[in-house]
């Protein structure tokens, strides 16, 4: 009987599934601050123009914006500061050797509370669509969403 894990997600790059083809995805632990963490409870953040990346064996995250919590003051951070992600070197290797691949790139597609109430991010090994292929998909789902409206008339009559 396999367990169902509880997790709230904090915040979400609805865009990334729409720009990137998702080759495989990862979870990743995040170092922050303690008003960091407060603020992305509190639903603060921003994942929109965010990446990762390999810099001398270490995993960061770029351009990941967490609003200055409220009530911190002095012990704000900046905004937009390169946080460090936490994963198995094992595993930070692999990921440097797929995005040494022409057109590969990291994009963390959510941050979310996992059951022992840490903040995890899900990195995913993405590569970029092109306008090409961002147009077949809107044809399949205006498609789909036209034959589920077809099925849905036919089946009240």
């Amino acid at each position: 009987m396999a367990v169902e894990k509880k997790s709230r997600d904090l915040v979400t790059n609805r865009k990334a599934r729409h720009d990137y083809h998702i080759l495989e995805t990862y979870e990743a632990g995040i170092a922050l601050s303690g008003t960091e963490v407060k603020s992305l409870r509190a639903g603060k953040g921003n994942l929109k123009d965010s990446y990762a990346g390999v810099e001398k064996g270490e995993l960061l995250l770029y351009n990941m914006h967490i609003s200055p919590y409220e009530k911190g003051n002095i012990f704000n951070k900046d905004p937009l500061r390169t946080r460090k992600l936490l994963m198995h070197r094992r595993e930070i290797n692999r990921l440097f050797g797929l995005v040494k691949e022409k057109g590969v790139t990291l994009i963390p597609l959510r941050v979310y509370l996992n059951e022992r109430g840490l903040v995890k991010v899900e990195l995913a090994v993405a590569k970029g669509k092109t306008l090409y292929d961002r147009r077949e998909d809107i044809k399949r789902k205006d498609a789909e969403r036209e034959m589920e409206k077809a099925f849905k008339e036919y089946n009240m009559r």
